[in-house]
């Protein structure tokens, strides 16, 4: 098997004068969990539409198992989209006949907690429950290439464990896994990560290489409400944690001259490593 599983060479796609994703490249090795981090809107899901097939590129190659996103090469590929792709007024097990019947294999047992929902439309179970069935129906052929766009989104911290725990199986088995998201808890997940910022990949690897030495000045005192408003005024980078008030990649001692004269009673600026959210705040700030 190809290193190269899933692979983005200089891929492109606009709408007209919008360009939507410009000139990504990357590749997702056998075994590995990828994420495509970035906030709503970044490409990641046009990125993702062009890998599967499901949209043409404007310029660039989108490849799977080393080729073009083919028929036979969507065989191998299990694909989770946001909205799940599931038939909401067929059944559980309907939806799972389905789509086993469509790769010619057996169908496969249902999760616990589905099962006893086997009977019912799919429209009618809850979210959690479609988002283990849309799992279950991507799974079932057992595919080489796992896509999942943002494959958690509105389930609890159980059911998002549980799902977490199918991917890392998924790529014990030799999977490649990309995993679209814009959650830090997610990120945190993948093996490595690849951050995009209005249609481009602006960062990537570990956690460690994408906030790189980036610094949060971490600011207690009472007045909270008033040094966020005179720092978001003067420009910074501003985020509470709680009621401290973080500001990303500036001077303490040029903070602490602004807020000097401000606040009364004491005040503690710390100088702290950055968080990968704040480090994804500058890096779309600066694109």
């Amino acid at each position: 098997m190809t290193d190269r599983v899933i692979a983005a060479d200089d891929l492109t796609k606009s709408f007209g004068t919008f360009l939507a994703v410009g000139g990504v490249t990357f590749d997702v090795a056998p075994g590995e969990v990828v994420g495509l981090l970035g906030a709503n809107g970044a490409g990641k899901t046009t990125t993702i539409r062009m890998l599967t097939g499901l949209m043409a590129p404007t310029s660039g190659r989108a490849e799977i198992l080393g080729g073009p996103p083919s028929r036979e090469a969507r065989r191998h590929l299990g694909y989770v989209p946001q909205g799940l792709g599931l038939y909401r007024d067929l059944t559980v097990s309907q939806n799972l006949a389905f789509s086993a019947g469509a790769y010619g294999v057996p169908i496969s047992n249902l999760p616990r907690d589905l099962a006893s929902e086997s009977d019912r439309p799919v429209g009618q179970i809850s979210l959690g429950l479609q988002r283990q069935l849309a799992f279950a129906v991507a799974l079932q052929h057992q595919p080489s290439v796992l896509i999942l766009d943002e494959p958690t989104s509105g389930v609890g911290p159980l059911g998002a464990a549980r799902l977490w725990e199918r991917i890392r199986d998924e790529a014990g088995r030799g999977a490649a896994v990309l995993v679209s998201t814009h959650s830090m808890d997610e990120a945190l997940e993948c093996d490595r990560l690849l951050m995009m910022s209005m249609g481009t990949i602006v960062a990537s690897g570990t956690e460690e290489d994408i906030v790189d030495g980036t610094i949060a000045v971490r600011i207690g005192t009472q007045n909270w409400q008033a040094a966020f408003d005179v720092l978001s005024d003067a420009g910074f980078l501003v985020m509470l944690d709680g009621t401290s008030v973080r500001v990303v990649d500036e001077d303490a001692d040029r903070i602490r001259e602004l807020l000097a004269d401000v606040i009364d009673g004491p005040l503690q600026i710390d100088v702290e490593a950055a968080t990968i959210d704040e480090r994804m705040a500058v890096l779309a700030r600066s694109g």
